[in-house]
């Protein structure tokens, strides 16, 4: 090769360099204080959720090896609080030989405690890992199996998978659990097209019988996924248990997920609701493929879902978890209710982070106008937990300015519009570039009591977690503010009081 050929490749490839280096900009200012997000690269829905020896378990859809989707793989950290993680290697990597990539797709994990599947060692039960192989070669996704003998750490392939095959794309998300009653492990797993959940049933984990289908129902504009089923009790009593079944689905503002409240004898799920009712499990933008851990300390269902990102690029990891939610069932004027609550672990775990920078407030009067909260050493690096209890008296809206920008009037306002009767979450002031019309003002149906509304509030640098009176109704989404962009001040546009208000600084809190 001449030196002319030489020079031309090296300034190509200096060029390419350069080019490359300005679009990949580190963004330290949004990766989450106290949320869970990867050290690097891809993450999206939680997987295999389960709580062993005092340790909470998150496995998760992983690309090891880039700051996209692909290379579909387990991810692995482990929690004591929910709050700090351990990151673990790679659980369960894509497979791939000369004639078909297997991707690891969504799916769960069980402590099989009397080895029923007989993958166990020395008079232990294995940890068994399913989940959708999806083979995009042969253009189908089936059920997969893998076992643990070391902790969860890593996991063997079944020599005899798949478990289930119908030979069929959009099969896919099963979720797996312990039916006492009947002696045996039931899968639900997701018909996306068919806008259907399918059940089955195993004495062993490796040999399925199918068992009823339900759906359609309630929202089937976009296929159905990641399916789970749950037992919770209402208002508080254990000894009246109903069954929650979650389905995930783009909405017509894009993630959403609904729930259905009802029956489940072991075989088949009944609704208590007519087929074309609609529950929502949040009413934002980012929350999607959630699900549990069905064994956390006493008996606690405890949710967790991933939060879509938005426009911008972070890097060097894209996407993160939310905070994980308590739940339980809540008798409504409407019926049977998901309450979803920040986890009382976790909120627990931050007051001990917050190290004694903790703001208490009784009896703020607002008179239409703000009350600044931030300032040089409190609140001011957008990450705060806040609660607070409103009296709106004749006030039509009354809540926070969050990221508030000194001078620009930018900022994202979170509150309750009385007149309306909906918690909202308000981006326009400063997310034009990052949310599409639709997106930048997002409501949930909400009646104050007695004239009180309850607004808890966890932003934690780009995510923004909102719940309405006492977890009736929650709002998440993503927000990406500029690194001065770090104002919060309480307000009111007429005559209100805050009868309460704990706001808990969560930014000493590493990753």
């Amino acid at each position: 090769m001449n030196k002319v050929k030489i020079l031309t490749v090296i300034l190509v490839s200096l060029a390419l360099t350069s080019f490359a280096q300005e679009k990949v900009v580190p963004t330290p200012q949004w990766r989450p204080a106290y949320h869970f997000s990867p050290p690097a690269n891809w993450t999206n829905d939680p997987n295999g959720l389960i709580y062993l020896n005092g340790v909470f378990h998150l496995y998760y859809q992983h690309n090891p090896f880039e700051n996209k989707w692909g290379h579909m793989s387990w991810g692995h950290a482990t929690s004591k609080d929910l709050v700090t993680w351990k990151n673990l290697p790679v659980a369960i990597p894509e497979a791939v030989s000369k004639d078909t990539v297997t991707w690891i797709y969504s799916g769960s994990a069980v402590l099989d405690k009397n080895n029923s599947s007989g993958f166990g060692k020395n008079g232990r039960g294995p940890l068994v890992a399913i989940f959708t192989a999806d083979q995009p070669k042969q253009h189908k996704e089936s059920q997969f199996i893998g076992y643990s003998n070391d902790g969860g750490l890593s996991y063997k392939m079944y020599a005899h998978n798949p478990v289930i095959d119908l030979n069929m794309r959009d099969f896919r998300d099963p979720n797996v659990f312990w039916y006492a009653p009947a002696k045996k492990w039931i899968m639900t797993v997701s018909m996306v097209d068919d806008h259907l959940v399918r059940f089955y049933g195993s004495e062993n984990l490796k040999d399925w019988t199918k068992l009823s289908d339900f759906g359609p129902a309630g929202f089937t504009k976009n296929g159905w996924e990641c399916p789970s089923l749950l037992p919770l009790a209402v208002d508080g009593n254990p000894a009246n248990i109903k069954w929650v079944l979650f389905v995930s689905a783009g909405g017509d503002h894009g993630p959403f997920m609904q729930y259905f409240v009802g029956d489940f004898d072991g075989v088949t799920f009944k609704s208590d609701y007519a087929n074309d009712k609609v529950l929502t499990v949040d009413y934002g933008d980012a929350f999607y493929a959630a699900i549990a851990w069905r064994d956390a300390p006493q008996n606690k269902k405890i949710l967790l879902g991933w939060l879509q990102s938005g426009k911008p690029e972070t890097y060097p990891w894209k996407g993160q978890m939310s905070i994980p939610h308590d739940l339980s069932l809540k008798t409504s004027p409407d019926g049977l209710i998901l309450q979803q609550l920040p986890s009382a672990i976790v909120t627990n775990a931050l007051a001990k982070y917050a190290a004694g920078k903790v703001l208490v407030k009784k009896n703020l009067n607002l008179n239409a106008s703000a009350i600044k909260l931030s300032g040089r050493n409190r609140f001011n690096k957008n990450a705060y937990w806040i609660d607070a209890a409103f009296s709106i008296n004749d006030s039509k809206i009354t809540g926070f300015n969050v990221t508030e920008k000194p001078g620009s009037g930018r900022t994202v306002t979170v509150g309750y519009d009385a007149e309306k009767e909906v918690l909202f979450v308000d981006c326009t002031g400063s997310e034009k570039a990052n949310k599409s019309p639709e997106h930048l003002v997002q409501t949930a149906p909400m009646k104050a009591v007695n004239g009180l509304v309850n607004i808890k509030l966890l932003l934690d640098k780009s995510s923004l977690e909102v719940f309405g009176n006492n977890g009736e109704r929650v709002i998440s989404t993503m927000i990406y503010p500029d690194k001065d962009a770090t104002g919060l001040s309480v307000f009111s546009d007429g005559k209100a009081t805050v009868k309460l208000l704990k706001i808990w600084d969560m930014a000493l809190k590493g990753n």
